[in-house]
């Protein structure tokens, strides 16, 4: 009942209700972002969602609008430069995602899931289809979400087969306890920044690759 009926009831009551008291701050930030940079106060792009259906996520813009499009910001050069001052807040709070409480209002996503992947994302993509519930449905054949099982459990610090193991995981023990789990600890998550590295997927352990390859410098012990 709670998957195939009530689930996405939930979706529709919870992200009318946030459209309504995210209102008067959503003016705001956009207000700030246009005083902040040139370009428009949205950014969409593609995903890939239920039923590996390409859809247009909604983003406020963090970015120059000079920023390669559809490019993951862990690809660039230099990301830090093309992020934006209010871009950088944004980012930090996590409050660059709420538009997509629209998403989940017409139903390209839910509240609780899978990150949507890019649409180039081939790696994520297979990764998920080697798991599957009880009726033969993958990862990639439920809505995407706002948050979920791999976002409090390692966010960009995970390399892609343990965040398609994580997502495996919630496919398989999906329920209304493990959704108000998820939503719950978001918050502490959200808070503390914990496991959001600007470098994308298994930003922590390529890093700690780059020191361990590093020549040793010339000198005594």
């Amino acid at each position: 009942m709670y998957k195939y009926f009530l689930k996405r009831l939930f979706d529709i009551i919870f992200s009318f209700l946030g459209l309504l008291l995210c209102f008067v701050p959503f003016l705001i930030l956009a207000l700030a972002i246009k005083i902040d940079s040139k370009g428009p106060v949205f950014f969409t792009q593609k995903r890939i969602g239920k039923n590996k259906r390409i859809f247009k996520i909604h983003k406020f813009r963090t970015m120059r609008i000079d920023t390669p499009h559809d490019m993951p910001t862990h690809l660039l050069q230099d990301p830090d430069a093309y992020i934006t001052r209010v871009g950088g807040f944004l980012r930090k709070m996590s409050l660059d995602e709420l538009p997509q409480v629209w998403d989940i209002f017409i139903g390209k996503m839910s509240i609780i899931g899978p990150r949507p992947a890019l649409w180039n994302q081939e790696d994520l993509v297979a990764a998920r289809d080697e798991y599957k519930d009880k009726r033969g449905r993958t990862v990639n054949d439920i809505r995407p979400g706002l948050t979920g099982w791999a976002q409090i459990n390692g966010r960009d610090e995970l390399e892609i087969p343990e965040k398609a193991k994580l997502d495996g995981y919630y496919l398989q023990h999906l329920s209304f306890g493990l959704d108000v789990r998820c939503f719950f600890r978001t918050f502490t998550h959200v808070l503390t920044r914990k496991g959001v590295v600007e470098g994308g997927t298994g930003a922590i352990r390529k890093g700690e690759e780059k020191e361990e390859n590093k020549p040793e410098e010339n000198g005594k012990d």
